[in-house]
């Protein structure tokens, strides 16, 4: 299997999706073959919690990761903690990830040290470095960033031209390596862009005329096209499950750097759905019906227990989040939930969604915004949020996928349900406390 994650991709940045500010041929065309999805989510719209969901199948409120790990942090995901790699690594599976992995950046909280065979990358966002766009945060980081070899530094980096194009050779090797007689083969490719800073490499793939987020997506997408290949010309297309999908919205402070929600309600950072709703492409032959569109509701956490059915690989002992949802990812059935889904921002317990997709009750809180009109600063160079906030507020995501009319008054026993469920996620969750990115909020929710 393949599973792909980009880095801050809209849920409108693709064509299949409706974007026009960007060019994805080999993705529309992986949207053709397989299931594309309208109705799937991250656990929470930032890097690590988001990757920590993906990979364990669990809320990452129930790890104790809330937010981002900086460079220095001595934090990470917990060893203990069992990730798709290793739990199909238990299962006779050949692993490898390539790209950012963003969940601990010192000896014991590696990719190596989490299952997987091989890994080729950075461990943090690329922006956490010294050429930082703002002055400020430029101080407080590295002066660069260091590639990854397995469990070795082999270079150090302050230039990312080439990462994406880097990335998708490395994927395209590990699949032109694997000894089909030594087990199957579990590919994360977890790429750092279109994260800003932007880089793009024009000898890789020609300019898009869309502008530079128009040529990173190129990019992305002409490395789709590439790993099919290789699995074809390896014999390994016909029994290889992909997976397409991205960690979180976009980042919308930098304009024209960023991607965009197809009129999602704001982006990173947020608990609407701009910032946490994205992408789900799945293909698997003989499996996906070809050109399916799937409206059933799903979140990365289901992942990992979707995919111990799909191997007959053994569960993590350790209680999940996710739910077995092999049938709606393959979108062979277009079922509710068996629970509703908790939406955190760091730390607290910001929204809940029914289990059939449609109700969302917003609890108060605060979140970033844009003031009106000062959405496209240029040249990476991003804008300053201002803080606003929503009370208790319900949104029909059937009729007001934008949430933009709160229907509480009309729907009281949706809002009593959907209190009572987010009631039994705050007690089994445990207290929550504010931290600086997270990093500080120790709560042990096992």
């Amino acid at each position: 299997m393949v599973i792909i994650f980009t880095d801050d991709q809209g849920f409108g940045d693709l064509g299949a999706y409706g974007g026009v500010h960007v060019k994805t041929p080999e993705l529309d065309r992986l949207a053709e073959d397989g299931v594309r999805f309208t109705n799937f989510r991250v656990a929470q719209a930032v890097c690590s919690a988001s990757r920590a969901a993906l990979l364990t199948g669990c809320y990452p409120t129930r790890l104790d990761i809330r937010g981002a790990f900086g460079p220095r942090s001595p934090h990470g995901l917990n060893p203990a903690e069992v990730t798709i790699a290793e739990m199909l690594g238990e299962h006779g599976y050949q692993t490898a990830m390539v790209g950012k992995w963003h969940l601990g950046n010192r000896p014991g909280l590696f990719p190596t040290d989490q299952g997987f065979d091989r890994y080729y990358g950075i461990t943090y966002s690329h922006d956490m470095w010294g050429g930082h766009p703002e002055p400020h945060m430029a101080r407080i980081f590295p002066r660069r960033v260091a590639l990854m070899r397995d469990s070795l530094v082999i270079d150090s980096l302050a230039s990312f031209t080439t990462l994406t194009k880097d990335y998708n050779q490395e994927a395209v090797s590990i699949i032109n390596d694997h000894d089909p007689a030594a087990g199957p083969l579990m590919l994360y490719l977890a790429h750092s862009l279109p994260h800003v800073p932007l880089y793009e490499d024009r000898t890789y793939a020609p300019a898009t005329g869309l502008g530079i987020y128009g040529d990173v997506i190129a990019e992305v997408d002409a490395g789709v096209g590439e790993i099919r290949r290789a699995l074809a010309e390896k014999g390994m297309a016909e029994n290889t499950l992909i997976v397409f999908s991205s960690d979180n919205g976009p980042w919308l402070s930098y304009g024209t750097h960023a991607g965009q929600t197809a009129g999602l309600r704001e982006g990173k950072g947020t608990s609407f759905e701009g910032g946490v709703r994205v992408p789900l492409l799945t293909y698997l032959p003989g499996q996906t019906p070809s050109g399916k569109v799937s409206h059933a509701p799903l979140m990365s956490t289901d992942l990992l227990p979707s995919l111990a059915a799909l191997t007959g690989a053994s569960l993590p002992e350790a209680r999940l989040d996710g739910h077995e949802r092999l049938a709606d990812f393959l979108g062979q059935s277009e079922g509710p939930s068996p629970d509703a889904y908790a939406i955190y921002w760091i730390e607290g317990l910001d929204a809940v969604v029914s289990a059939n997709g449609r109700w969302k009750l917003h609890f108060p809180h605060h979140f970033r915004s844009l003031v009106a009109g000062q959405i496209t600063p240029t040249d990476g160079v991003p804008i300053a949020y201002f803080q606003d906030s929503i009370g208790l507020a319900l949104f029909d995501l059937v009729n007001d996928p934008f949430e933009t009319t709160d229907v509480k008054d009309q729907h009281p026993e949706v809002v009593s349900a959907l209190s009572d469920r987010a009631d039994q996620f705050r007690r089994e969750m445990g207290d929550t406390h504010t931290g600086v990115k997270g990093e500080e909020v120790r709560v042990f929710n096992r």
